[in-house]
């Protein structure tokens, strides 16, 4: 990673950068399987990425997993495999199998959990992760680890009382934590409009702390704010709010109509500012890469869907026996 000389942007180093796109190419391609098993009617629910996966991939190429400590919400698929977890680890949670080794399917899929990869396990509501998220940032610090915590939500989250007391008693304490909104404009069908008061990046001022927002779909630019955040944050200056402006190009989940709530212009108009396609442009004409070998990983991160499909549809499913394991009564 290069560092920032006079306010020049902190950028991904060359092999980063392929990464980058691998990450984002394996995400759609996962993405898409799973959206096609639902239609099948094999998977139950899913929240699909697509479009979103610049942001996702960036942020934790940004950061440092093993050591810090990663909250993403349902959606994030491409967060998710950039952090450590496999192709077939979501497959075995969106196809409910016992295996699962997440919750061993006695959760819905995407509740992302891992001791190992530092995922501790998110409650389903809607921005709950936010405070969990300011209590292991709280809990680093008192301990005096370098880690520091990130946290990703929707825009919806932040009209939730989570979002308000997480920025305020971060705030105040100036702990070590990331708050990551991936605003892609609906609150499932409510548009921001109609849900968020001004801005999200401007509420940060009210607990201060900064806010920034930044291009969603450029994954550069995503890139450069969450390594300036995460500095901050290590150098003891307390949290950051960045919202990231993104776009799901799919409904909210395979239980969605979203042609009720927006147009086919708005999601083409969006559609042709794909992340991957412009960043696979822009690695090409920089040398980076070939477009013989933007099309190699491109098949290689099918195929590797694939696999993990096969394998995935092998898995045994739960032991009906087993149901009320683990369950209070």
């Amino acid at each position: 990673m290069s560092t920032s000389v006079l306010g020049q942007p902190l950028t991904p180093s060359v092999e980063q950068q392929r990464a980058l796109l691998r990450l984002m190419l394996l995400a759609r391609a996962l993405d898409e399987r799973i959206w096609m098993l639902a239609q099948q009617g094999r998977v139950a629910i899913t929240g699909p990425c697509q479009g979103q996966e610049a942001a996702q991939v960036a942020s934790v190429l940004a950061l440092r997993p093993g050591l810090d400590l990663f909250f993403p919400y349902y959606r994030d698929v491409g967060m998710a495999l950039a952090i450590g977890f496999t192709p077939l680890d979501i497959l075995l949670g969106a196809l409910e199998k016992a295996s699962d080794p997440c919750s061993g399917a006695r959760q819905m899929p995407y509740h992302y959990t891992s001791a190992l990869l530092r995922v501790p396990t998110p409650s389903t509501s809607v921005a709950t992760q936010i405070p969990h998220a300011v209590g292991a940032a709280l809990a680093a610090k008192m301990r005096g680890e370098p880690a520091l915590a990130f946290v990703s939500f929707g825009d919806g989250a932040t009209s939730k009382a989570d979002f308000h007391e997480g920025l305020n008693f971060a705030g105040i304490h100036r702990l070590p934590v990331i708050f990551f909104c991936e605003n892609n404009g609906y609150a499932i069908s409510v548009p921001a409009r109609l849900q968020v008061a001004g801005g999200i990046a401007e509420r940060a001022a009210g607990y201060g702390l900064p806010g920034e927002r930044v291009d969603g779909m450029d994954p550069l630019a995503v890139y450069d704010a969450v390594a300036r955040a995460a500095a901050r944050a290590r150098q003891g200056e307390g949290p950051t709010l960045i919202e990231a402006r993104v776009y799901r190009f799919l409904p909210h989940t395979n239980a969605d109509d979203d042609r009720r709530y927006r147009t086919a212009e708005e999601v083409a108009h969006w559609r042709s500012r794909d992340p991957i396609p412009r960043f696979a442009a822009r690695l090409v004409e920089q040398g980076v890469l070939d477009a013989a070998a933007v099309e190699v990983l491109a098949r290689e991160a099918r195929q590797a869907v694939e696999a993990a499909l096969r394998q995935a549809e092998a898995a045994p499913d739960p032991n009906p026996a087993t149901a009320r394991r683990h369950v209070y009564g």
